[in-house]
């Protein structure tokens, strides 16, 4: 399935600056797969090592200090020759901090060895930074990969044109049907993949059952087992969270008498690693939007709609038929695309508790405040009262309706919401 990274690496490839790339993101996102079948289609030959309990590679990496000297014992390694252009070195499932520094050699000087390094410890990024290395990152497919993935390619054409133009899209009710399904099946490759080879319903489920047992085991390494099990309770919770008129994460939920302390670890981790994703409440607008943060008050969506879907043991004829339902997966499904635009979530509530779902404020200082619009609400008055109070010219609505522009406001359909990113 074609992913939009792909261009990213072969940018990459051809850039005279190159240096060890380190590909990072959530476990069964796809990085693997991609990466494999970057260097099958753009390199003579690949040299795939998973650094996962390698005691070889540790070897080497305590042993070697120099460029020519690890490449010698990762060729016998590998029992193949790594050519210089022609190969592509990759080294997955990295935790170690050791292999990142070893790695960081190739960055240090020019050289014609082209590497890419691939981990799932988000938490770990700041120990792994460095200037000799470049850096991407992967999430879930969004929809217009899947419209890629499902062989629907003319859709996305329509779908970008009428965002960029603000005019009306033709096919807007085989766009909204397309999405309806994308965000009940998520963003990962293996589900998508069920999906477009005909696989039931159930086998789907399981999928995403399979990648919820993967994320739990995850927690395993948090430091004391308390946390961990804390981690567990958090994701069980999660949609029952979302799912009271007020999103905002309570304690109370978890057990009688829950404190924030009790949960920090858990909470902490969850987020850090991408898992799930903290927005957090604002009660005003300034420069930088992490000034104005209640780091006490915050929502917590999961990092895909697939798994809530799941997770909330709903069919899909209950989703369609329930806008309360549907529209906690449209909000789900827009916290991960500002997250995978590099943004942190915020939302703003006032004293008078009108709230806007998401407060974006875009490297050039724009604030962009986003509502998502339920039709069985006739008058939403939270985002025109906001952009009036802190003087804001220009907002968007979500809606499920067609594009169009109302007294500054922009009304983006849902399925759309891809095209944020242009903005961002």
């Amino acid at each position: 399935m074609e992913r939009k990274i792909y261009q990213d690496l072969q940018k990459w490839k051809k850039d005279v600056n190159r240096k060890p790339l380190l590909l990072y993101g959530n476990k069964q996102v796809g990085k693997t797969y991609t990466a494999l079948e970057f260097g099958e289609k753009e390199y003579k030959t690949v040299a795939y090592i998973n650094s996962d309990n390698n005691i070889a590679l540790q070897s080497i990496i305590q042993k070697e200090r120099t460029v020519d000297r690890i490449i010698a014992r990762l060729t016998v390694l590998v029992g193949e020759t790594i050519l210089k252009e022609d190969t592509l070195v990759i080294v997955d499932n990295i935790t170690d901090e050791d292999i990142i520094k070893a790695f960081k050699t190739f960055g240090k000087e020019k050289n014609d060895y082209h590497i890419i390094l691939i981990t799932s410890c988000r938490e770990k990024l700041s120990l792994f930074r460095g200037e000799e290395l470049q850096y991407r990152s992967m999430y879930i497919m969004d929809f217009e990969e899947y419209l890629r993935a499902v062989g629907n390619v003319e859709l996305i054409d329509f779908i970008r044109a009428s965002y960029r133009n603000n005019k009306a899209m033709p096919f807007h009710s085989v766009a909204m049907e397309y999405y309806e399904n994308y965000l009940i099946m998520g963003g990962f490759p293996e589900a998508i993949k069920a999906t477009i080879d005909k696989e039931s319903d159930l086998k789907v489920k399981m999928i995403q059952e399979k990648i919820l047992d993967c994320y739990k085991k995850e927690l395993l390494s948090i430091d004391t087992l308390i946390d961990v099990q804390r981690a567990v309770d958090v994701l069980n919770i999660l949609p029952y969270q979302l799912l009271k008129s007020n999103r905002k994460f309570q304690y109370g939920l978890m057990r009688t008498g829950g404190r924030s302390k009790d949960y920090e670890k858990a909470l902490n981790f969850l987020n850090a690693n991408g898992i799930a994703y903290k927005c957090h409440k604002i009660s005003e607008v300034k420069t930088p939007l992490s000034s104005c943060k209640d780091p006490e008050s915050f929502k917590l969506y999961l990092n895909d709609t697939g798994l809530l879907f799941m997770m909330m043991h709903l069919s899909k004829n209950k989703i369609l038929m329930d806008d309360s339902l549907k529209y906690i997966l449209y909000e789900n499904n827009i916290a991960n695309t500002i997250i995978s635009c590099g943004y942190n979530l915020y939302y703003y509530q006032s004293e008078g508790k009108a709230e806007v779902p998401f407060v974006i404020q875009t490297r050039a200082g724009k604030i962009i405040p986003i509502e998502v619009v339920n039709k069985n609400v006739s008058k939403a008055k939270s985002l025109t009262l906001f952009m009036s109070k802190f003087d804001i010219a220009e907002g968007i609505r979500i809606t499920e309706d067609n594009f169009s522009v109302k007294k500054g406001i922009r009304y983006i359909p849902a399925y759309a919401t891809f095209c944020l990113k242009e903005n961002l």
